[in-house]
């Protein structure tokens, strides 16, 4: 029989009893809250081991949450359409890939955790979130969860001591570099939480701009989410938080986005012939001016590049000769901080590509509805208008940090809320009136 280890400890019990229970006997439109606060509270040091399997406290709240959806019946409300089957293709697909690699026990459960973990959460947020008045529910839930974390990540930044620490998995002392603080809260790293931060900022632009009492809300949330952003201290979150604010100024330029992308691509296009160096090398330019390691970004995606042939079918299990430095946790590997190349290290070049088709079917359901609503209800257009600023300012950040902790509950969280979109089409259609 497996041996069953715990570190968990009394509060971080009594917290999941609690969350637990919140899941099962809040209604549905407030039932996303638990999820959103054991992402933002609780570290990757509450796990409890099952022989070689690991229970994090969100894994943990998935299966509750898959319990309630069933039991509830809530799963019925979802009408599937291109984006959850992308989602669903992506996850088999990395998983069999990253297995078909390894071939042994570790890799399975590696594989089947990440199904786990994707499908499960975005499913549950498919299950639980449905439309527009759900979606400004989600944003005032995360402005108030963001409150304490900004302040907990103040008294880090003031202190040095960060306040998550009694849950292991996040170190005590706060990391520096180059002199500056780097605040991480929860989060397994300093990016990652500047990240969550940057990212959620179009949501509370769009309860501002709806009013009706939103507003303090609003505020509360652009403050707690811009300090915890820039108590991380990291060049990632502020390119990202830049990324947001060029995206929500795009808005003038909504009617016109076809003619912005076939500009923007014969700039890029045309920088990458006259340039010295890759297009990409812009990456390293913008790091110099903010800080931090822009030149390991280039060289990252430089290395991919001309070592194509190593991991494009089935992904790769050794790395360490791309960069010149390593990784402590690893002989065999070398900091891969992009998303798309750990996709593409782990899952082949197959999963890369699905994984950008969701991007692009994502992008396209936006358009498609703000094509629908009316002008006349402005706050509502904004509001999905911000759905693809946060979009855009995750791929943004995929290019400096892979998503490897409680952050992907918010990146299925919106992935969920767009797919929404794509259901809310279809039945408007299916009004009378509509066609």
């Amino acid at each position: 029989m497996d041996e069953v280890i715990s570190n968990i400890n009394t509060i971080g019990y009594i917290f999941t009893v609690v969350m637990g229970v919140m899941l099962f006997l809040l209604p549905q439109r407030f039932a996303a809250l638990p999820l959103i606060m054991t992402a933002s509270y609780m570290t990757y040091g509450q796990v409890m081991g099952v022989g070689p399997l690991h229970f994090y406290l969100i894994r943990i709240m998935i299966f509750l949450g898959f319990l309630r959806v069933i039991l509830r019946k809530e799963f019925v409300a979802i009408s599937f359409n291109s984006i959850d089957r992308l989602i669903i293709t992506f996850a088999v697909a990395y998983a069999i890939i990253y297995y078909l690699l390894r071939k042994d026990t570790g890799a399975f459960i590696a594989s089947m955790g990440f199904v786990y973990n994707a499908v499960g959460l975005y499913f549950i947020f498919r299950s639980i979130v449905h439309d527009e008045d759900d979606y400004y529910l989600i944003f005032k839930m995360l402005a108030w969860v963001m409150v304490p974390l900004a302040i907990s990540m103040i008294v880090e930044k003031t202190t040095q001591r960060n306040l998550f620490s009694i849950f292991g998995g996040v170190p005590e002392y706060t990391l520096i570099r180059e002199g500056k603080l780097r605040c991480q809260g929860a989060f397994l790293h300093p990016i990652l939480a500047g990240t969550f931060g940057a990212t959620s900022i179009p949501f509370f632009v769009a309860l501002w701009v709806r009013g009706a009492g939103q507003k303090l809300t609003a505020v509360l949330g652009l403050i707690s989410a811009t300090i915890i952003a820039v108590a991380s201290a990291s060049s990632g979150p502020v390119m990202v938080y830049a990324t947001v604010i060029l995206g929500l100024f795009m808005w003038k330029l909504r009617d016109s986005m076809r003619m912005v992308r076939w500009v923007l691509l014969f700039m890029i296009v045309t920088l990458h012939l006259v340039m010295k160096a890759p297009v990409w090398a812009l990456i390293g330019k913008i790091g110099s001016v903010i800080g931090g390691t822009g030149w390991h970004r280039v060289a990252l995606i430089d290395a991919a590049v001309e070592h194509f042939n190593e991991w494009w079918l089935l992904g790769t299990d050794y790395t360490r000769h791309w960069m010149p430095t390593g990784v402590t946790w690893s002989e065999k590997h070398t900091d891969i901080t992009n998303y798309f190349i750990s996709i593409g290290i782990n899952g082949g070049l197959l999963s890369l590509i699905l994984f950008v088709a969701i991007l692009v079917y994502c992008f396209k359901t936006i358009g498609a509805r703000l094509k629908e609503i009316d002008p006349a209800e402005f706050p509502k257009k904004f509001a999905m208008w911000c759905l693809g600023v946060s979009l855009f300012s995750h791929i943004m950040a995929f290019t400096s940090v892979s998503y490897f902790d409680q952050i992907i509950v918010f990146w299925y969280l919106l992935l969920a809320m767009i797919a929404g979109l794509a259901v809310n089409r279809v039945n408007m259609k299916k009004l009378p009136g509509h066609s």
